[in-house]
């Protein structure tokens, strides 16, 4: 069983980095220099998305972080025959299935594992053989967990969206409720034998009320750390979220 006093782990995605390269085209700002900058300023691991439209991270981009990390790579992507292929080349450390779809401006919630049990079993049981950790992303929904659970998954990271979402717009209610979901399924999840990782729209804010779950034991954080670092650097930002982490799981 998971103790409040096991370290929890901070993943730094990178995405966004890659966003503002290829808003205007060339090779700044470049992913692979803000990835290294993670590495060294704390990071346990580096999330990058490898969308089939490309409109952040690159097939360089991920040939290039495989080169030159030298902690985990959690490489997020769709559940495609394409997306596999790639995955099963590079071979890193974590692969987290997400759900994608063309015309959103980022992953707006869980992967539907429940209804495509069968598919998802047969697509991430050659990334395990690969040697890959496979977690899927998903709501804090217990049938989403169970069927993850029976497809073979070694982890699950929660979608912490909503809870975010309610924390920006005021709406306190939302959000507590929405907060106690993420820790009943956390806890859920734990007693199926997965690993809990949590993620999407954590801030300094809203952080340490899900970096307090025991259960969770990784936060993947990209957007707010990138857009931080644009007023405080990167480092500072890592630093800090580090801080409130540590703090929170004391």
């Amino acid at each position: 069983m998971t103790q409040p006093t096991d370290p929890l782990r901070l993943g730094v995605n990178i995405d966004h980095v890659a966003t503002v390269r290829n808003a205007r085209g060339g090779a700044t700002p470049d992913p692979l220099r803000a990835a290294k900058l993670a590495q060294e300023a704390g990071a346990d691991g580096i999330t990058a998305h490898l969308r089939e439209d490309r409109r952040h991270i690159s097939d360089a981009d991920i040939e290039g972080l495989m080169q030159v990390l030298t902690v985990p790579l959690n490489f997020e992507m769709a559940a495609t025959a394409e997306m596999q292929k790639i995955a099963l080349r590079h071979r890193p450390h974590a692969v987290c299935l997400v759900p994608e779809k063309r015309e959103e401006r980022t992953t707006e919630g869980g992967l539907e594992v429940a209804r495509d049990e069968n598919r998802l079993a047969h697509y991430i049981a050659p990334l395990r053989d690969a040697g890959c950790r496979v977690s899927i992303f998903i709501a804090a929904d217990q049938r989403q967990i169970e069927a993850a659970h029976r497809i073979g998954a070694q982890v699950i990271e929660l979608h912490t969206g909503a809870y975010c979402d309610a924390h920006a717009e005021g709406d306190l209610s939302t959000r507590d409720r929405e907060l106690e979901k993420l820790r009943e399924m956390s806890t859920f999840a734990q007693s199926l034998g997965l690993e809990v990782h949590a993620g999407h729209g954590l801030t300094f804010e809203t952080v340490k009320p899900v970096a307090a779950f025991p259960e969770v034991m990784e936060l993947n954080i990209g957007h707010f750390l990138i857009g931080e670092a644009i007023f405080r650097g990167l480092a500072s930002a890592i630093h800090e979220m580090r801080r409130l982490m540590d703090a929170a799981r004391a």
